[in-house]
């Protein structure tokens, strides 16, 4: 994530930081339901199910649309990020997960705004944005490298998940800090495949996460947004 422009790391920092306020931590992407379930128990479970949808779903799905939302606001292509936006979309499997892509992508807009892209305002209205083209658009007038913005946008994710379980599980946080550790050499192997996937090639590949999130709407007893 070195990058010879400092201004390009500290807004990646930015970009990622678990302050970043677009209510991220209100989620659990279907992580509390399989607490409840006793399908994630422990620290060696939590891990395995946060590695299993990085190399299953983030890197058959989000990796790449990521690098092709990227592409078209650096082209300044509107119809290739509305394709790609859309796309991801329908690919979110469940109300749950599709609410969350909404919340976060209008809350996004309005804090992209507020920071001087001022061409984030036209998708706080929009019905079906979707996180991920927020973040690419911020990534692309910030300067910020494709790599380093999927790199970044990886750890975030599995950050906000760990965050999650250190709740859920519960775990300490320096089995947190162990699982984390863990992904170091994981994400870099999930970019370089995410990147290498023709078209046709994009896809979710874990239906396990969206039976879970399905039914977390209608658990009796929740701590995260549904």
């Amino acid at each position: 994530m070195y990058s010879e422009r400092p201004e390009e790391t500290l807004r990646l920092l930015q970009l990622c930081s678990p302050t970043l306020p677009v209510g991220a931590y209100a989620y659990s992407q279907g992580l509390e339901f399989a607490v409840s379930s006793k399908w994630v128990f422990d620290e060696t479970s939590t891990s395995l199910w946060i590695q299993g949808l990085l190399e299953n779903s983030l890197t058959y799905l989000d990796v790449p649309i990521l690098s092709r939302l990227y592409n078209g606001w650096s082209s300044q292509d509107k119809n290739e990020v509305l394709f790609w936006n859309d796309f991801l979309f329908a690919s979110r499997d469940s109300k749950e997960l599709q609410e969350e892509e909404q919340q976060l992508a209008q809350a996004l807009s309005r804090l992209l705004v507020d920071l001087g892209i001022a061409e984030a305002g036209e998708w706080k209205k929009k019905p079906r944005a979707c996180f991920l083209s927020l973040f690419t658009l911020g990534a692309v007038r910030w300067e910020i490298s494709l790599h380093n913005a999927i790199l970044g946008y990886l750890r975030m994710w599995a950050e906000n998940q760990v965050l999650v379980a250190i709740k859920l599980v519960p775990i300490g946080q320096t089995s947190g800090q162990r699982i984390l550790s863990s992904f170091t050499s994981i994400i870099p192997n999930c970019v370089t495949k995410g990147l290498s996937l023709e078209d046709e090639e994009v896809g979710y590949t874990s239906p396990g996460q969206g039976i879970a999130s399905a039914l977390h709407e209608t658990q009796y007893s929740r701590l995260f947004r549904s």
